[in-house]
């Protein structure tokens, strides 16, 4: 963690030029500062949940493929061997008849079976692909993604993104996947392939769906990007949706591509139908050379959701996640989807000669034929500077973890664990309100996964116009978030550090138990108290 002083604390405006999330760091010093107190940091968006079955049966996973491993040099003792293809669907039945009544046995067996029955792959040749993954033993290959993890992952992504993954659905084999190191490891690699292959170059415009995840609205002033950024503005009036007239800033030609999170952070909202179907015909009418970047991690915690790269796969790469739905963080586990004829490469083609001739001479040690390389195999050079592309790509275990967290959820065709995480999330907005002493309002379109807490309209529900008025002239929404820190053990991340319109504050409904969101809304509610107090004596005074 950067070390920044806590004098800043007393400086609005060097406050507000801070990340939220450096913000939080301060935060945290602030609320652990009295050893009597449990700290609820409600700032951080990792899960206190997590699937238990993949995760049992990539233990029993482990125990097959160091059978496997065993079965060579067996006179050496200490030394194993790489998986033998012929014979390892006889012996993986062996394996689960001694460990059947072991957890995570009969979810193995089943996807086994699920693989080869319903998606018609060859269970030996996932079999030795798994094995060999979980024994990390070989450097992945290909190495933009294993083959059949390749094909299973894009059929968990897909159904997720609402486009559908029966088998023969041309968008599923049309979709090609990119194993990453999670969600930031998408950003960092796209941002960098962009510039290099100069679809972005410094000075271009490109337009954020805003409020936004930060770091979006951060990297793009670096030295190395120097972007121009437009805003398309989501509408707190209207649930955080866009309206027409900002979606319209988008036909000009001038801007080159079109970042947005949906489900969106700090928001929590997905895009309602209208809002994809306004998008849709402006790309196709006016901006066929428009790139759109959809971030979609919290797909998963969405009722009836459906993706941009759903409807205009042409334009769009797809950043997902495995981390926050499976809670899996810590495994680093992501993806960047990009359909096989997508505007990417029409505009790499379209270069001027002059960067054309750059650009065979940066990809000249990987190809004899640098302009046939696709976006998608550039970006997987690209991620390791070109010259190390031959050792690229997520390491073989956390590709095979990231199949059975997908298989776990194809599998599960009544969404028991959605249905689970999903009512975890919503008990905890609950208990939020129930504690500030509001009744809670409900959005069809929300995730629950955040909450924004919008300070001026929360002050004026409880004590009414003229208080809240009197609050916000007098209160910046930063002091009230550091008076939480300090008195009181709570963090929270400010909204404007997300470019959220309203003075605000973000609460994470992920991390703390239910218990504690009540306590976090009964210490927002005591705090609030106090400051009506404060207005009332200088009424009467």
């Amino acid at each position: 963690m950067v070390e920044i002083e806590e004098s800043i604390l007393n400086d609005l405006k060097r406050l507000n030029e801070l990340s939220p999330f450096e913000f939080k760091d301060l935060l945290i010093k602030l609320a652990g500062r009295k050893s009597d107190r449990i700290m609820l940091n409600a700032g951080r968006g990792n899960p206190n949940f997590l699937a238990l079955e993949p995760r049992y049966a990539y233990i029993q996973l482990g125990k097959f493929a160091l059978d496997e491993a065993e079965r060579h040099f067996g006179y050496m003792k200490l030394i194993g061997g790489h998986c033998e293809r012929d014979g390892i669907e006889a012996r993986f039945e062996v394996f689960i008849r001694n460990h059947w009544e072991e957890r995570g046995t009969k979810f193995l067996n089943s996807a086994v079976s699920y693989v080869r029955d319903y998606l018609g792959l060859s269970a030996g040749d996932f079999l030795c692909e798994m094995v060999q993954g979980y024994l990390g033993c070989e450097y992945p290959s290909p190495p933009r993604m294993l083959p059949m993890a390749e094909k299973i992952v894009v059929r968990y992504l897909l159904k997720e993104m609402g486009a559908g993954y029966e088998l023969g659905y041309s968008i599923v084999d049309e979709t090609q996947l990119f194993a990453v190191e999670g969600g930031t490891g998408a950003m960092a690699y796209l941002f960098e392939s962009l510039r290099a292959n100069h679809i972005l170059n410094p000075g271009d415009k490109i337009a954020l769906a805003v409020p936004i995840f930060s770091p979006y609205l951060e990297i793009p002033k670096l030295d190395t990007y120097r972007l121009v950024t437009v805003e398309v503005r989501a509408d707190p009036e209207k649930g955080y949706q866009i309206p027409e007239e900002e979606l319209e800033k988008l036909r000009d030609p001038g801007i080159k591509a079109f970042f947005l999170v949906n489900p969106g952070n700090p928001t929590a909202v997905k895009l309602e139908e209208g809002v994809l179907a306004k998008l849709k015909e402006i790309v196709e009418s006016e901006r066929g050379d428009l790139v759109i970047i959809t971030d979609d991690v919290y797909a998963t915690f969405a009722e009836g959701f459906k993706s941009v790269y759903s409807l205009l796969p042409h334009n769009t790469v797809l950043v997902y996640s495995f981390s926050k739905y499976f809670g899996a963080t810590g495994w680093r586990l992501g993806v960047i989807g990009l359909h096989r004829e997508n505007v990417l490469d029409e505009l790499i083609a379209n270069l001027p000669e002059e960067i054309q001739r750059e650009l065979d001479e940066r990809y000249a040690p990987i190809t004899p034929n640098p302009r046939e390389l696709k976006f998608m195999d550039r970006l997987v050079a690209d991620s390791r500077n070109v010259a190390l592309r031959h050792t690229a790509g997520l390491s073989t275990p956390q590709q095979v973890q990231m199949v059975l967290f997908a298989l776990y959820s194809l599998m599960d065709e009544e969404e028991k664990y959605k249905k689970a995480v999903r009512r975890i999330l919503r008990r905890r907005y609950s208990a939020l309100y129930r504690g500030i002493g509001l009744k809670p309002e409900d959005n069809p379109n929300c995730t629950y996964y955040y909450t924004l807490l919008d300070m001026e309209g929360l002050s004026e529900r409880l004590y009414g116009k003229e208080f809240s008025r009197w609050f916000m002239e007098n209160f910046p929404p930063e002091e009230f978030i550091i008076r939480l820190a300090k008195e009181a053990g709570v963090v929270l991340l400010p909204g404007k550090g997300f470019e959220v319109p309203h003075p605000s504050a973000r609460v994470s409904l992920a991390n703390l138990r239910e218990v504690d969101y009540l306590t976090i809304g009964r210490t927002i509610r005591r705090i609030l108290d106090e400051y009506y107090e404060e207005f009332t004596k200088g009424k009467r005074g």
